[in-house]
């Protein structure tokens, strides 16, 4: 039985959460609606100043994780806030740098190159922050739960969508406010960062129970391994070669001294349960990040044609996730977190078919309420699977996990889902509107080689009639990729389905607990 105290350290941590996905997703609105203009961005800059919040992001959870056992959750929390509040010094400082009587011209240049200055600065702040949250509060709610991991690590991840309902409602709600003045989304940020701060500043952290267990540093990272670290080394260097234009040959030479250096630290290969997670994890980020973006699309198309706000289709199916998170339990000691999981990767393949052809406001939003139950089990049950089965691994086990996700998203998983919809796109035009896509496409590369992609530009200068053509093909053709797009839940629900006949012949799925001196995997 949980205390009191645990509990309102838990909310705690749960607002801490919320907090980090209200200032992801106003940051992710104002890029993309209000600083282009406010700023004199072009879409190269915006999508620079929007990956500044992101990557800082995956790898803080990772490298924290690594040192947040002797820093302390409390130092890590009060760091967060720091970073919460250099960010929104940064933002006001960049709306001064613009908003001076009389600037124009050369001058208004460079007040605008300053602003960007800062806002990139305050990105990358708030993404660590963010990051920092997730790498303290995973292990917090893993100790203070560690016979009900799964259970209350999804209502934990309830924090999640539940900003993004209040970023989308913020939105809706607020439009004119924001667009008169962005700095109110700083203040509506402030209100549960500030409440965190004052729950978390008197609360009692409990010491993680791999540190309780008397179980070494040198025992942690063995449970991640060379395996463990190759991985995530790859995905965070090959990031950070991406921003800084490091050449490859830097990349993998940074890449061997860091595996080789883990490797003769801790002296293991990894946890062989534990690395089948961490590859798992990659498919499963990239169904549920990756095809985000795909689906909001093509539910927001109907919404718009209805005479619906599109910013109602993230409320919708972010309250969705919110609610399924909360009531995680009773299905996890029905089906077991690697049933659950397999169960919601089968739903992922029917929801992302019937996506692939949905037309219409009720087919499309009944579809994508097939796809959205399955997805919301996926990110926080994986965490808690990586914990309950290797709990040596400590903070991080859990974190780990969940940075390699995040990396492979953006490293490889998003990027790889644009290839499989260019592809198609390629397909469908050149069997349907013959002769015209060489004249249509550009020639570009990504982490996995080259590509042909279809150029807004090029259609744009094609006869009126040809051009709606071609663009009627390729939005066909790009939601049709759906379909292909369901790969990655089939490579999950095998993976799923081999860990519970391993399960099965160790006489049942049960959590490692080093309370009563279980050996890990």
């Amino acid at each position: 039985m949980n205390s009191k105290a645990d509990k309102v350290l838990f909310w705690g941590c749960f607002i801490a959460l919320i907090t980090t996905s209200t200032a992801f997703i106003t940051r992710a609105i104002l890029v993309n609606t209000v600083w282009p203009a406010e700023f004199g961005l072009d879409a190269v800059r915006s999508q620079e100043l929007f990956g500044a919040g992101i990557w800082p992001f995956a790898i803080s959870i990772i490298l924290f994780s690594l040192v947040i056992d002797r820093v302390g959750y409390r130092a890590a929390m009060y760091f967060s806030f720091i970073c919460y509040t250099l960010y929104a010094i940064l933002a006001f400082m960049a709306y001064d740098a613009i908003h001076v009587p009389g600037l124009e011209g050369a001058s208004l240049a460079m007040a605008r190159e300053q602003a960007w200055n800062y806002l990139y600065a305050g990105s990358v702040i708030l993404a660590l922050g963010n990051g920092t949250v997730e790498a303290f509060i995973n292990p917090v709610v893993a100790t203070l739960f560690s016979r009900e991991k799964t259970k209350w690590l999804n209502v934990l991840h309830a924090g999640w969508p539940a900003g993004l309902v209040a970023g989308g409602i913020l939105t809706i709600g607020l439009s004119d406010a924001v667009q008169n003045d962005w700095r109110v989304v700083l203040y509506v940020l402030a209100v549960p960062a500030i409440v965190y701060l004052v729950i978390l500043a008197r609360a009692t952290f409990p010491v993680q129970e791999r540190v309780a267990s008397g179980t070494s540093y040198r025992e942690m990272l063995a449970q991640f391994g060379v395996l463990g670290a190759a991985l995530a080394g790859f995905l965070i260097l090959r990031q950070l070669g991406e921003v800084f234009g490091w050449s490859s040959a830097l990349t993998y030479g940074l890449l061997a001294v860091a595996v080789i250096g883990y490797g003769l630290y801790s002296r293991s290969l990894g946890s062989p349960v534990l690395i089948i997670l961490c590859l798992i994890m990659m498919p499963v980020a990239t169904t549920e990040l990756g095809t985000d973006g795909a689906i909001t699309g093509l539910m927001a198309e109907p919404m718009l044609q209805a005479g619906y706000n599109a910013a109602w289709v993230l409320v919708y199916t972010s309250a969705l996730m919110m609610v399924l998170r909360f009531f995680a339990g009773p299905l996890v000691k029905i089906f077991s977190p690697v049933g659950l999981l397999a169960i919601c990767s089968a739903l992922a393949i029917v929801g992302l078919t019937l996506l692939s052809f949905a037309a219409g406001l009720f087919f499309v939003f009944a579809a994508a309420t097939i796809y959205g139950v399955a997805k919301s089990y996926f990110w926080p049950t994986m965490i808690a699977l990586a914990s309950e089965q290797s709990p040596k691994g400590g903070a991080l086990t859990i974190n780990a996990i969940a940075g390699i996700g995040m990396l492979t998203a953006g490293v490889i998983g998003g990027p790889l889902i644009g290839y499989m919809q260019e592809r198609s796109a390629e397909q469908a035009i050149e069997a349907q509107v013959p002769g015209v896509y060489p004249q249509i496409a550009r020639q570009d590369r990504y982490v996995l080689g080259s590509y042909s992609a279809v150029d807004a530009d090029k259609v744009a200068q094609l006869p009126e009639q040809q051009k709606t053509e071609v663009q009627s093909v390729e939005r066909a053709a790009k939601q049709g990729a759906l379909a292909k797009i369901t790969i990655f839940p089939a490579i999950m629900l095998l993976g799923y389905l081999g860990l519970l006949f391993y399960f099965r012949a160790r006489g049942g799925y049960r959590p490692v607990s080093l309370a009563q001196g279980a050996v890990g995997h």
